[in-house]
């Protein structure tokens, strides 16, 4: 299974094993990867699992600060695959896949 090394912007690093199921991301408690950022919508993106491509792949949701993969901001509403060490940055917070 897949890990992120999440880095919050003032709060550290800590290890997040990504589940087999979509996962929410955005500053609300309820969700799997929640952020107290700013930066970070209610409802920010969602991390997807294709279980026939064994992949996962990331989506924004229409954010405003937006979802980037290395660097590159990525069209909202349209997913993106995910590769072993890219950088993925969700407004000012960042994760490494």
């Amino acid at each position: 299974s897949w890990e992120l090394l999440y880095s919050f912007n003032y709060h550290g690093n800590f290890l997040v094993r990504l589940p087999r199921v979509m996962t929410p991301i955005g500053w609300h408690d309820s969700l799997c990867l929640c952020s107290q950022s700013r930066s970070v919508d209610k409802q920010h993106a969602v991390i997807n699992y294709d279980k026939d491509k064994d992949e996962h792949r990331v989506k924004d949701l229409g954010s405003l600060n937006g979802t980037f993969v290395n660097d590159v901001r990525i069209p909202d509403q349209k997913y993106i695959t995910l590769k072993l060490n890219d950088v993925i940055r969700f407004g000012y917070d960042i994760l490494i896949a």
